[in-house]
């Protein structure tokens, strides 16, 4: 088919002081969240100025996106729009009619399959078209957890993390004191029982390992960001917890891998570097912590090459055995599943993406 724009979509962030509260009364719009509960979550963002990095992210991405369509003569504008923060989707998607857009591929900054991760961007695209005449058809391009693009660039970070505290693999009782921590947002159990989250993450963990070089320490998946009351179950289990269960078996020091996540945004940088971070210090375990994909050429090259499966029917990449996703997710896939997050929760500050 022919199309004639990108469309990048992500969460978004604030990026001043005073953006941050009405940036989570976005996040927790219909909820019923009181403002002083926001209030609290806003002391994160203050720690780092009251900004959030996602938006210069998306920034730095969008650049080397539209290098790497120029150098593959891919004549596609970049537009970019946020789901909960300037520039909002609504409005660059009016812009994108404006313009005379009238076929356009979406990129989620979201790699794995969940309600808040998947299908929730599949129902803002069709409520930012709603009522707009002369709109842009949006087609979203697939889930990208097991791309070798996506992959290869993560376990050369991880690699590089454990570069830092090196196994011995001659000396067992060394390798048994350092394990491998890969993260990502935990989400309601009820969500989880109707997508392939929990599977995708850990297919993909697998995966890196296997491409790292030499033996790797013994690995786990936890999650972390949860919200909500502690009576309603989410993924478990949590970072923090899981920190204390390892010193409790003797366990040194850890590599922690926000698998979830692209980009090293504030679940990354509060979560991982403030909060599990102090909590290994307080056990004695040492935490060092890879670096997301960020814009990593291979990254950036794996949109490229998304772009063009649906362009030009490329080879569809992937490693694993399970296959490339499909371009149209499955009937009834990533559901918001009834239960899964009680109105009046805490919002987490960002969802998986």
């Amino acid at each position: 088919m022919n199309y004639d724009a990108l469309l990048v979509l992500s969460f978004g962030g604030p990026e001043h002081p005073d953006d941050v509260l009405p940036f989570l009364r976005n996040v927790t719009r219909g909820r019923g969240v009181p403002d002083e509960r926001l209030a609290v979550v806003a002391e994160q963002y203050a720690l780092f100025g009251g900004r959030s990095p996602i938006n210069d992210q998306c920034r730095q991405l969008i650049a080397a996106l539209e290098t790497e369509l120029a150098e593959h003569d891919l004549d596609l504008p970049i537009y970019w729009g946020n789901r909960n923060w300037h520039p909002m989707l609504t409005d660059t998607v009016q812009q994108m009619t404006a313009d005379g857009v009238r076929r356009a591929l979406v990129f989620v900054t979201s790699a794995f399959g969940s309600y808040s991760g998947c299908r929730q961007y599949r129902e803002d695209l069709a409520s930012a078209i709603e009522g707009l005449d002369n709109a842009p058809t949006l087609e979203k391009l697939r889930l990208f957890y097991n791309h070798p693009g996506f992959l290869v660039p993560a376990a050369d970070r991880v690699a590089t993390a454990l570069a830092a505290h090196p196994v011995d693999t001659s000396a067992p009782d060394d390798r048994g004191k350092h394990r491998l921590i890969f993260t990502a947002h935990s989400i309601p159990n009820s969500m989880a029982a109707v997508c392939d989250y929990e599977s995708q993450l850990r297919e993909a963990a697998g995966l890196i390992v296997e491409l790292l070089p030499g033996t790797a320490p013994a690995w786990d998946l936890v999650y972390q960001s949860r919200s909500g009351p502690p009576q309603v179950p989410w993924l478990e289990p949590d970072v923090g917890d899981h920190l204390e269960a390892l010193s409790e078996d003797g366990i040194e020091q850890v590599t922690v891998v926000p698998l979830g996540f692209v980009s090293d945004h504030m679940e990354v940088l509060y979560d991982l570097d403030t909060q599990a971070a102090a909590r290994a210090s307080e056990l004695g375990i040492g935490l060092t912590r890879a670096a997301t994909v960020g814009t990593d050429p291979a990254f950036v090259s794996m949109i490229r090459e998304l772009v063009e499966e649906r362009l030009h029917d490329r080879p569809r990449l992937f490693l694993g055995s399970s296959g490339a996703w499909p371009d149209q997710c499955p009937e009834g896939h990533c559901i918001a599943a009834t239960g899964g997050r009680p109105r009046g929760a805490t919002a987490p500050v960002q969802r998986p993406e």
